[in-house]
């Protein structure tokens, strides 16, 4: 039993059949609008149309078998697609160009490689690495993409020629030629976005992108729309995706591409991990982000050997299934059910799809990456992480998505140590009845006095050892009165290396030196464990050690009564 338990995702042994029918109603709903939307990301990555639709067929089957979410959706990601476009427009291959049979096998050989990276992540337990993104920094990088993607969208929404250069340079070509635009193809463009906006304003539940598609693709015929300058997709090859390693690839191209599969391999574990968790949480469930990781392996691969792009997990079409009750992994397979329907007999009818109707679909897709309510939630919490979202955003639309993801690791890393280097510290003192108050420390204030009790809020490393003495000694010295006892309340610092106890050893003997009281209150056994390792407690009085602050309080007081009354003697 436990053998089919490890293969045999959670969902499915847990599934009810009174969830079927909602499964079944939400996984039909869901490819009605994440065809649309899949479409609208091979605008971003560059890949014939029938490439997305492939992203939600196997991909998505694969993660249902294999991951451990309910909800989370794997399919082509804004995102993910962006980064690919970016990364692979930047390797310098000769003659590779976009929608082209080669270009395809390329961004297949990107799955191949993030699908490899992941079976490694999980073989590796690295699920901790989406932790590595921090979420402002996320939100930063999504907007920025999303910026990137709208902007990107606007001259096929005029029906102008896209610029060149950088993203500055593209946005001013599209304004100094905004007189160029068709007329009908900015209608098409400016029908489409009517129609999503008001069927989200009436209900978030009318698939308006799909109205817009099917009402574009009756005009377009009606209207004869290619004949009067409006650009459309064209015949698009309809059928099961090809099987098979991607032609003209060998091992010897995979060092080119491993920047650009890294990029998307760290995006894809930290919002695959940051969704499923999110929505898990809200429906009081369990996820295992090692056992989507392998979910997340096996959709990859499925994806390059199935002629399409790298994929992800979805925040935007998860959301979906869950706005619909969607259940579990049923309602995905019932859209990857549809869209293999759609592929196999319906491609037909894309061939006079208006591309604007495409662009401004993906346009509000990127609109909706743009995530302002986030940036003010950051800017009102704390100014540092605010700036840090700003300037990933700018980077990932002004110089790069690739860059921006580089960037956002980085940065996440650097405000990670900055806050473990400079942590804020308090002062501990008690209220009459009895409870701990906290209050910032600032030279000139003790907790009673002849008493300081200092809290450090972080674990206790060689780069901010030397910091937490001298705030201690700061403290001590501007104290108003002479600094009888100083207690550290060790319920913050669960953790500290050999450098930094070496700093304490010495201040713990100019503490005695200048006999004054040392005590530990509220320790944590791994801290006691790696004081004792350290021997930085050699020197040290085992009486001076109290389970909480509050009974470290209560050993001054007493001391001090017991000096009071031996001096009155």
């Amino acid at each position: 039993m436990a053998a089919i338990s490890n293969v045999v995702p959670a969902w499915m042994r847990e599934y009810k059949p009174s969830w079927l029918s909602a499964d079944l109603i939400a996984g039909v709903t869901l490819a009605a609008i994440a065809i649309p939307e899949v479409m609208g990301y091979t605008s971003i990555a560059q890949t014939p149309v029938i490439t997305g639709l492939y992203t939600i067929i196997f991909p998505t089957l694969l993660f249902a078998l294999l991951g451990s979410s309910r909800l989370l959706v794997v399919g082509a990601d804004s995102a993910t697609a962006a980064i690919l476009a970016a990364g692979l427009a930047g390797i310098g291959i000769a003659g590779l160009s976009p929608n082209t049979a080669e270009w395809v096998a390329w961004t297949s050989l990107v799955a191949l490689v993030c699908g490899v990276l992941l079976i490694l992540a999980r073989l590796l337990r690295l699920g901790f690495l989406g932790d590595f993104l921090s979420a402002s920094v996320l939100i930063g990088f999504l907007t920025g993409v999303g910026i990137q993607v709208l902007a990107g969208q606007i001259p096929d929404m005029l029906g102008i020629p896209k610029g060149t250069g950088n993203w500055f340079e593209q946005q001013w070509h599209t304004i100094t030629h905004i007189v160029d635009a068709n007329g009908w193809t900015v209608a098409f463009a400016a029908g489409t976005l009517v129609i999503i906006v008001g069927c989200k304003l009436i209900s978030r539940k009318i698939p308006g992108a799909v109205i817009a598609v099917i009402l574009s693709i009756i005009l377009s015929n009606v209207l004869d729309a290619s004949s009067r300058g409006v650009a459309v997709i064209g015949p698009v090859q309809g059928g099961l995706p090809p099987f098979g390693l991607p032609q003209g690839i060998t091992l010897t191209d995979i060092p080119a591409v491993m920047g650009v599969a890294l990029s998307c391999f760290f995006l894809i574990i930290a919002q695959s991990a940051a969704t499923s968790r999110s929505f898990a949480m809200k429906h009081s469930q369990h996820v295992d982000i090692n056992r989507d990781i392998v979910g997340l392996a096996g959709a990859n691969i499925a994806a390059g050997l199935t002629g399409t792009f790298v994929v992800n997990g979805s925040p935007t079409k998860t959301e979906i299934l869950d706005e619909q009750r969607g259940r579990s992994q049923m309602a995905n397979i019932t859209m990857s059910v549809v869209v293999l329907i759609v592929v196999l007999f319906l491609t037909s009818y894309l061939t006079n799809m208006p591309v604007a109707v495409l662009a401004a679909i993906v346009f509000m897709i990127g609109l909706g990456l743009v995530d302002v309510k986030g940036l003010r939630r950051i800017r009102a919490a704390r100014v540092s992480e605010f700036l840090i979202a700003c300037f990933t955003a700018i980077v990932v639309f002004g110089w790069g998505v690739e860059q921006g993801i580089i960037l956002a690791i980085i940065l996440s890393i650097i405000e990670l140590v900055r806050r473990a280097y400079a942590p804020t510290d308090f002062l501990v003192s008690v209220d009459k009845a009895g409870d701990p108050i906290y209050v910032p420390a600032t030279t000139g204030a003790q907790s009673l006095p002849g008493l300081i009790v200092f809290r450090f809020d972080a674990r206790l490393f060689y780069a901010n050892a030397s910091l937490f003495v001298d705030d201690i000694q700061t403290l001590i010295d501007g104290a108003p009165t002479r600094v009888r006892w100083l207690v550290l309340d060790c319920s913050s610092i669960g953790d500290i290396d050999y450098s930094a106890s070496l700093n304490l050893a010495d201040l713990i003997k100019a503490l005695h030196d200048e006999h004054r009281v040392f005590a530990l209150a509220a320790v944590d056994p791994t801290f006691m464990k790696d004081l004792q390792a350290y021997r930085t407690l050699a020197s040290f009085d085992n009486a001076h050690i109290y389970p909480t602050v509050e009974a470290a309080i209560a050993a001054f007081r007493a001391s001090s009564a017991a000096n009071t009354t031996e001096g009155g003697q």
